[in-house]
């Protein structure tokens, strides 16, 4: 009895092997999906969708319109091509950060970038003013570049300061860092449009985040109201970072260092100190308040 079940089981298993495959193929892909496209300004509309295309299949096959249905099914086919172009600005992130994973990485960053960086973050933040630093990764932000003033020059701590001054004609706009030399100043990023980012952002902030869903690179944003120093990559911001934890994060981002903690789930995680702070994630952080004449 016992060897006729397993001898059973194991046929079953030969023969629908693929079909678990397929399937777990398909939750994974639609989870991450979702994970994705949660926050996007399409997914409103892609729940529409859903629900309008369910809600019609569902009555044509209880109530059998069969003309209904016939059109249900052929209307699919265009709602695919719909679908692309609602989503071209996400699947077109996505795309970008599958092709720039680290396994094709070929730029290797310099400690001493990092040390300047730091330097320079924290110089502007004992100052209260306000910076937005985009560092280039594999992602090209020549387009970016363009709509600002070429600098093509060393990196010092000195120049960001200077540059970031509100009395310099370049200090209104972004600083794009490229092979560990500033590549332009003065330049336009593009404004995170996602609905579900803390309303106490300001326009540097959602451009942080806007340059860093556009492409792969990294942004620095130091507050002009506040001083806090924060990081952006992949549509992330992490905030509130001290100098030590600032140069550990970027290493870890722009290195691949690991970054070590003794919570590993949470990001500079309070320490036994009174310089432990908290990092938050979008959308939960409150504690930057909005500046209308931030730029």
């Amino acid at each position: 009895m016992i060897p006729t079940l397993a001898f059973s089981l194991f046929e079953f298993v030969d023969e629908n092997w693929r079909s678990g495959v397929e399937i777990g193929i398909l939750w994974v892909a639609i989870y991450y999906s979702y994970l994705y496209f949660r926050g996007t300004r399409g997914a409103k509309v892609l729940t529409g969708l859903l629900v309008l295309l369910l809600t019609f299949t569902l009555v044509s096959q209880l109530l059998k319109l069969q003309v209904i249905y016939f059109l249900i099914r052929s209307f699919t086919a265009f709602m695919v091509v719909a679908l692309v172009v609602i989503f071209q600005p996400e699947l077109r992130r996505a795309l970008a950060a599958l092709g720039s994973q680290h396994i094709f990485s070929t730029v290797t960053q310099k400690r001493e970038t990092i040390e300047v960086l730091a330097e320079a973050a924290f110089e502007l933040s004992n100052r209260q003013l306000g910076a937005l630093i985009a560092l280039e990764r594999e992602s090209n932000v020549h387009a970016f570049a363009e709509s600002g003033v070429t600098v093509d020059s060393e990196l010092s701590t000195e120049l960001i300061v200077t540059i970031f001054h509100p009395k310099t004609p370049l200090h209104d706009g972004g600083l794009i860092l490229r092979n560990d030399r500033i590549l332009a100043a003065a330049c336009i990023f593009p404004v995170s449009q996602r609905h579900d980012l803390d309303r106490n952002l300001g326009l540097r902030h959602r451009a942080g985040l806007g340059i860093t869903e556009e492409s792969d690179a990294i942004a620095i944003v130091v507050s002009e109201e506040t001083g806090n120093v924060s990081i952006c990559h992949r549509g992330r911001i992490e905030r509130d970072f001290d100098p030590d934890e600032f140069k550990k994060r970027l290493s870890q981002l722009l290195l691949l260092e690991k970054y070590e903690e003794s919570d590993s789930g949470e990001l500079g995680g309070e320490a036994a100190g009174a310089s432990g702070r908290e990092h938050p994630l979008v959308p939960h952080q409150k504690d930057d308040r909005y500046n209308p004449d931030e730029p």
